[in-house]
């Protein structure tokens, strides 16, 4: 306990494992900012803290991106911060508002649309911690049209979690994602643009997704 308990009081590692508790993933030189240390100083804390399982760290393309180790981990935070009387600060991205609203990340839908989706998915329990479809998510995808097995036997992972880099949360990725973005072109849900990676919702997807998903835009 003590050695953990240490991993968290020095200062400039509590205001990073604090940032983290939104929920939103950041870079070492953010946290660098945040914790008003010189990037360098920043890497160290955090070997630190990945060393004691207080954070995770997720590669995505020539960024790297910390998050906190998991939910044990956000609960003892919070218990903490019982003791405090100062508000975190909010993540606020810079990403353009059309790319942050919906885009293509590879070949599945991102932004703040893909987050939704994602939480939508687990929220009626269609996928499992495994990132595998549930019974019920079999069936809600087969009756959009998608068909299941063929996606599985595709040569990639069904479904995993993508981290999001506008919304720092995750979106489904994989064969799956690219199913549902595949499906969702095809029925005009969306619309992509020819000169960027944004993607704009239709009239006709704003119904569907409420009704499919609960989802409202």
């Amino acid at each position: 306990m003590a050695r953990i308990a240490g991993a968290i009081g020095e200062p400039a590692r509590a205001r990073m494992l604090f940032c983290l508790m939104d929920g939103h993933a950041r870079t070492s030189t953010e946290l660098a900012i945040v914790a008003d240390v010189a990037t360098s100083t920043a890497s160290a804390h955090l070997n630190r803290l990945k060393a004691e399982h207080l954070v995770k760290v997720i590669t995505q393309g020539k960024h790297r991106f910390y998050s906190l180790g998991g939910p044990k981990v956000a609960r003892v935070l919070e218990g903490l911060s019982v003791l405090v009387d100062q508000p975190r600060p909010k993540f606020i991205p810079n990403t353009p508002t059309r790319l942050r609203a919906a885009r293509v990340c590879y070949d599945h839908i991102a932004g703040h649309l893909g987050v939704l989706l994602h939480d939508r998915f687990n929220q009626l329990r269609w996928l499992n911690d495994s990132y595998d479809l549930t019974l019920a998510g079999v069936k809600a995808v087969e009756a959009l049209g998608i068909d299941v097995e063929e996606t599985r036997k595709l040569r990639r992972r069904f479904a995993y979690s993508c981290l999001d880099w506008s919304e720092r949360r995750p979106h489904i990725g994989g064969a799956l994602g690219a199913a549902l973005l595949k499906l969702a072109i095809k029925k005009k849900w969306v619309t992509q643009d020819f000169d960027s990676r944004a993607i704009s919702v239709t009239n006709t997807g704003r119904r569907e997704m409420f009704a499919r998903f609960g989802v409202e835009l």
